[in-house]
């Protein structure tokens, strides 16, 4: 919801042309001047204007506000508003909401409030705002029926889409309808129901689009079209900051379909990157084909930009060099020097993680018109905001004239966050005066990404006389995230590389973090839990790695440093605090689902990890052997709590996702640069997982939890890389401190 908006602002209830109830976010029911959108007017809804709608037959059609970027929240969200307003599930129907951007009475606001895909926020933003939109619309049809029984509201209670009377006959909320719109929602907030009540969530529920998935009937961004839009393709400089020299297109334009060949300039280097990555030469054609062929006709001389000599193996030797001095302190407990000095043991050690691409199984793509003083965009998104600003800055057209029609993307992993795919689709529409489909294909998306940061994590603990851990320091060396960001300029550097407050800062008394920024021409984003994904890997490894050396069991040493239940105070995203004991729980969980404490005789190695992600607590444990140099996953064990399921089938399914994801990236993906260019091009060199690679099942356990629900988009991948590591170190005791995995590991046999 748009901060400063009252409840009252916030809630809109209005009687459609069909005699529909539409209860949404907006202005006040006073106060509201929206027009019903004529999509909503028939049964063939292509659009709909606001949360619910409960038609005369009784069906109920709900909007799903958020990005669907594969993370379920087209079906979670939809639970939220349908628990509270008492609906048959079963007779519900869901519709993608577009982006909802108008001007109110006091200024600018979103009518359907958040609606962005980032940090695993979608369901707690959503947890009470949705909830009590199906309140007040429940409200509504009880008093509506309390007027016609003439009783007492509180006399009426709600079941599958009826108001039910104290002798148990029913109206259908459909009956309602007419009356229920004229009454004044409450003044004050509607109470929602008590976690006894509850009849959907935390019930079980396919996506509500499955079937239309698996049977090919859904149309992802990139399946969008719109009469008279010309297939755009563009060839982007290789290198970083680099620009267009000579064109010979002649090639190109002599190829059947192609309309027309220009050029386009790209970002001035150091700039911030706010609008496209990379110059380029445009090809513009009657269908992709035409397209992509005319762009391999090109022939264009490329200038080198100011990162010319960049390559992967000077920043390594920049990080080494960079941990010489002295960083940037993020937090420094006790005093480290002196607690050291009396130290029976010194133990460090040194990781090293890669710049990695999103990789989405759907690359970037734009649909974009612009007609006038008004401007339509179809595709892919996770911050339609972001694009909506873009759109109207390159433009000059109003945004709340700008239409954005969200479709369910083919995976996001924090790629969408960033609208360069949108600005480039609007510079090359303006130019070619026509409506165009801007495609990208692996090549480009692998090429010119804003990449995971690349980092060198050092270590180093002691241990008393008594093997008690008494200091704790990580150093971590990484080309921060916020370069060229203009939203994050004022951020520090540390931000996605380095948490003051993860796991162990505040379990012992002597700790320390500290940052070091290394310059870097590749653009950098956020990727699939960023700062946790960056991190977790060194951390618990390194504690696998202080348990062997000490010889004590690497659970217990976890729970030793977790100590009992209590909170401490956590300043990152998912705080304000982190809870011990329900970390210590996920780790005991996991630990006895894995059979821990029984010795492997048959050349099997169990590894584990636990951490602290935007909220939510999750452990991972693998069992796996390596035979002949290939590693076998044989179990995979992934627990989690992220407080109350809304839908225990969407969580299953993001911890199952988010462990292989987690695999794929640790066993085989990184980025490169040399001579100032990306290396990989296509999954031949940047090798998603295969499913031979792959444990036959990844076994989930959800933990019971009555917290309120912290979202379980990201929390399943940090703990993969580490856990495995761990566990082929069990195998076979080789240390794997550099990712990805599978190189290192056949470079060390």
């Amino acid at each position: 919801m748009t901060a400063g908006l009252s409840r009252r602002q916030f809630l809109t209830v209005m009687l459609s042309a069909t005699g529909a109830l539409v209860v949404g976010v907006g202005p006040a029911r006073a106060a509201a001047t929206a027009a019903v959108p004529p999509e909503l007017l028939g049964d063939a809804l292509t659009s709909l204007g606001a949360f619910v709608r409960i038609e005369r037959n009784n069906r109920i059609v709900i909007g799903a506000r958020g990005c669907e970027i594969g993370q379920g929240v087209i079906t979670s969200l939809p639970m939220l508003i349908a628990e509270e307003l008492d609906a048959d599930w079963t007779r519900i129907r869901v519709e993608q909401l577009p982006y909802g951007y108008e001007l109110g009475p006091d200024g600018p606001r979103n009518r359907y409030g958040p609606q962005g895909a980032g940090g695993s926020t979608s369901i707690p933003t959503g947890w009470k705002d949705l909830r009590q939109a199906g309140a007040v619309a429940r409200w509504l049809l009880m008093e509506a029926a309390a007027q016609q029984w003439q009783l007492p509201r509180e006399r009426l209670t709600t079941e599958a889409g009826h108001v039910v009377h104290p002798d148990g006959s029913r109206i259908p909320y459909a009956e309602l309808v007419e009356k229920a719109a004229a009454i004044l929602p409450p003044s004050e907030a509607v109470p929602t129901k008590s976690p006894d009540q509850f009849r959907v969530i935390g019930k079980p529920v396919r996506t509500v689009d499955a079937h239309a998935i698996v049977t090919g009937q859904t149309r992802f961004g990139i399946d969008s079209y719109a009469g008279g839009a010309l297939t755009a393709v563009i060839a982007r400089c290789p290198y970083l900051d680099g620009t267009v020299g000579k064109v010979d297109d002649s090639a190109a334009r002599a190829i059947e379909g192609v309309e027309d060949v220009f050029t386009i300039d790209g970002p001035v280097p150091g700039s911030a990157l706010t609008t496209n990555l990379a110059a380029g030469v445009v090809v513009l054609a009657r269908n992709t084909w035409a397209a992509l062929k005319g762009r391999n006709a090109l022939k264009i001389e490329w200038k080198q930009g100011p990162w010319a000599e960049e390559s992967s193996a000077r920043l390594e030797a920049a990080a080494e060099e960079a941990m010489k001095g002295e960083g940037n302190a993020i937090r420094a407990d006790g005093d480290i020097p002196k607690a050291a000095k009396g130290a029976k043991r010194n133990l460090s050690a040194t990781y090293q993680v890669p710049f990695l691409a999103h990789a989405t199984m759907e690359p970037p793509h734009a649909l974009v018109k612009l007609e006038g003083e008004r401007a339509l965009f179809i595709g892919s998104l996770q911050d339609p905001s972001g694009a909506s600003v873009v759109i109207s800055d390159l433009t000059g057209i109003n945004r709340e004239n700008i239409e954005i029609r969200m479709t369910r993307a083919g995976g996001g992993f924090g790629r969408r966050l960033k609208n360069d795919y949108v600005a480039e689709a609007v510079m090359v529409a303006r130019k070619a005066g026509k409506p165009v489909k801007l495609m990208w294909s692996r090549d480009d998306d692998l090429r010119h990404d804003f990449y995971r940061p690349y980092g060198l994590h050092k270590l180093a603990a002691t241990f008393d006389r008594k093997g008690q851990l008494t200091t704790f320091k990580h150093h971590c060396a990484a080309t921060p995230v916020n370069y060229r960001a203009k939203d994050l300029a004022d951020e520090p550097a540390h931000i996605g590389c380095l948490e003051a407050d993860d796991f162990p800062a505040g379990l012992m008394p002597h700790f320390e973090r500290r940052f070091f920024a290394l310059e870097s021409g590749l653009p950098r984003g956020w990727w699939r839990a960023p700062v946790h994904a960056f991190g977790a890997f060194a951390v618990q490894c390194f504690l696998d790695e202080l348990a062997v050396d000490t010889r004590q069991d690497a659970v217990d040493l976890r729970l030793k440093l977790l100590g009992e239940a209590r909170d401490l105070p956590y300043s990152g995203h998912g705080g304000p605090q982190f809870n011990t004991g329900r970390l210590a729980d996920v780790l005991r969980r996991c630990a006895d689902a894995i059979d821990w404490k029984r010795k492997r005789t048959d050349g099997r190695g169990v590894g584990i990890a636990c951490h602290f992600t935007f909220g939510g607590y999750v452990a991972h444990a693998f069992e796996v052997s390596v035979e002949g140099g290939e590693l076998r996953i044989h179990r995979a064990i992934c627990v989690a709590d992220v407080g109350r399921v809304v839908n225990p089938l969407g969580v299953d399914a993001m911890m199952m996702g988010g462990t292989i994801d987690g695999i794929s990236t640790a066993l085989n993906l990184a980025i490169t640069v040399k001579d100032g260019q990306v290396q990989q091009s296509s999954f031949a060199d940047y090798p998603i997982g295969r499913m031979a690679q792959m444990p036959a099942e990844v076994e989930v356990i959800v933990v019971p939890s009555e917290h309120d629900p912290s979202g379980a988009g990201e929390m399943g991948i940090p703990t993969v890389a580490p856990a495995l590591a761990n566990a082929i170190y069990a195998a076979t005791t080789v240390r794997i401190r550099k990712l990805p995995l599978l190189a290192e590991l056949k470079r060390l046999l």
